[in-house]
């Protein structure tokens, strides 16, 4: 049976950020599996590095300090996460990003916003592979290497006491594939006689499994340092924050080493790699053991379904996915695509039944609300700058902004449940609730109204290209076009809204009280554009308000 409109924009807020009349049309007419394979054959779009470098970001310039510079890579992400065509991978990618951490926030390092523009662009370019290639490129990104200290990183010396940082050893086994504690199938712990968790690594995992990750830099192939005419800095190119970094020999810390990389002998999670095995094959022993533990699956998997449909999945949802992790049906294990449609069509995340339960669900992240608002009434930038920056502001933003994570941890921890809620009492995780408070929903209302009503206002100080990019003013506005068409009939325009912003999740109540508020609004056959839009904008607010519409079903 085709799925119904309300049903096709249900999925669609789920596996991408908003939904479309054509989108809508093409999953009725297709069902949610064929919508979903369209979906995943399309190509990657623009990437953000790229577009960085057509926009003039990697211009060496004393006045205009780019490779100092944060804003140019909020810029480069947001204008993706807007404009570009293949929404499912940017949807599953911002899921990524909330896994395999890296924030802009501890990046600490020239060309930063080319690092994280590249570390976008590699999530990306992975979203519809496989886990195991996913986990070695995010392993040697250089942005990685920077925010989890992995650059740089040398080997022990007894003459000094120095030892191996152990940061990336820990995350990527605790929140990059196995957690904390052994994983059931289901995602519930194993525990041991006593009732106990089952913790998955002790401490001299961590310090073994640190060794193999010494040795390793960031690859200078191509590098062009350029001498700053302004401050007498020398710069070096951008390149070497897109190239993976390399396990270099050349690099000395004293005349009698002959690599910053361990030999050790390195024995964790139940492997041992031999003393003087070669690092690239150290490397590949370590990424194997971990993409095989039979935690990955329902680790990975649990966190997925959090991040697009529901906070709380049943232990048997969670088993359906890991399975599929663990296997595509083809003797295929990590295959993402397996996994994406493991979560998006689970019965359980299909279900009506699930609408009513009060249990089921997830709080729409803030900067998923932005993005799907900027989509849905489709965003253009006059100029083509894109200049949306940093939108962490608690008080007079959205309390979030994409890859700006205030640690490692990401905005909230999966297991989160909100203290002294009903929530609390069957113990039910809600992660997002992590970041609500008082300061947050009125931040976001009071942004998003400014926003929903005028665009968004960019000021023109240090912008490449100049031209008709120096300009102030609200350069980037939505297109309501579809909705002015309907603002005559206040019904049928929160009709529209309730479809296509919450498939049709609005309570009947709900639905009165914005119909009756947006009908206040006095709309003649003589009114000015400007009235009209203030009645379109009001729906639009008091939809993206509403409590069905913050709670995704």
């Amino acid at each position: 049976m085709a799925p119904t409109a309300a049903q096709a924009a249900r999925l669609l807020l789920q596996a991408q950020f908003s939904a479309s009349d054509a989108e809508v049309a093409a999953v009725t007419r297709l069902g949610y599996a064929r919508w979903l394979d369209e979906q995943f054959a399309m190509p990657v779009s623009e990437k953000a590095w790229d577009w960085l470098n057509a926009r003039g970001y990697n211009q060496i310039n004393g006045d205009i300090r780019y490779y100092d510079s944060f804003y140019p890579g909020d810029f480069a992400l947001w204008k993706q996460l807007f404009t570009s065509p293949d929404g499912v991978r940017k949807r599953v990618s911002l899921a990524l990003s909330e896994f395999f951490v890296v924030s802009m926030f501890g990046l600490d390092i020239g060309w930063r916003s080319h690092y994280i523009a590249h570390y976008w662009d590699l999530l990306n370019a992975n979203a519809f592979g496989n886990f195991r290639q996913l986990l070695e490129d995010v392993t040697l990104s250089p942005a990685m290497g920077v925010y989890l200290n992995t650059r740089g990183n040398q080997k022990e010396n007894p003459a000094t006491g120095r030892l191996p940082d152990e940061n990336y050893a820990r995350e990527v086994m605790q929140l990059f594939t196995i957690g904390l504690v052994k994983l059931n199938i289901d995602g519930t712990p194993q525990r041991d006689s006593e009732g106990r968790p089952i913790e998955t690594y002790s401490q001299d995992d961590v310090t073994n499994l640190a060794r193999v990750f010494t040795g390793y830099d960031l690859d200078n192939t191509g590098n062009v340092n350029t001498l700053e005419p302004i401050q007498q800095r020398t710069i070096s190119g951008t390149m070497r924050s897109k190239l993976p970094m390399t396990l270099d020999a050349s690099k000395h810390p004293s005349p009698s080493s002959t690599s910053r990389h361990s030999t050790l002998q390195a024995s964790f999670l139940g492997v041992t790699i031999p003393a003087n095995t070669d690092g690239t094959v150290a490397l590949k022993t370590a990424l194997d053991t971990l993409f095989n533990h039979p935690n990955v699956g329902p680790f990975f998997g649990r966190q997925m379904i959090q991040r697009l449909v529901t906070s709380d999945p049943s232990p048997a949802y969670v088993a359906r996915v890991a399975r599929a992790f663990n296997d595509n049906g083809a003797g295929v294990r990590g295959d993402l695509k397996a996994v994406w449609r493991a979560v998006l069509l689970d019965p359980d995340a299909r279900s009506e039944a699930t609408l009513t339960n009060p249990g089921w669900g997830k709080v729409r992240e803030p900067m998923v609300r932005f993005v799907q608002w900027g989509r849905t009434f489709p965003l253009s930038s006059a100029a083509g700058s894109w200049k949306i920056g940093d939108r962490s502001d608690v008080a007079t933003s959205l309390g979030q902004s994409v890859l700006r994570s205030p640690s490692v941890f990401n905005f909230f921890r999966p297991g989160y449940v909100p203290a002294g809620t009903a929530l609390s009492a069957t113990r039910t995780t809600a992660p997002e609730f992590q970041i609500i408070n008082e300061t947050s929903v009125a931040g976001y209302l009071n942004y998003m109204q400014g926003a929903i009503q005028n665009g968004l206002f960019v000021t023109a100080p240090d912008q490449p290209n100049s031209g008709s990019n120096a300009r102030n003013g609200f350069d980037i506005k939505p297109n309501y076009s579809a909705e002015l068409a309907l603002v005559n009939d206040p019904a049928a325009l929160v009709a529209r809204l309730n479809l296509l912003l919450t498939g049709n999740q609005l309570s009947a109540a709900t639905v009165t009280t914005i119909v009756n508020a947006v009908t206040a609004i006095n709309v003649t056959s003589t009114s000015t554009d400007a009235v009209k839009l203030n009645r379109v904008a009001a729906a639009v607010l008091l939809v993206m308000a509403s409590p069905e519409y913050l709670i995704q079903k």
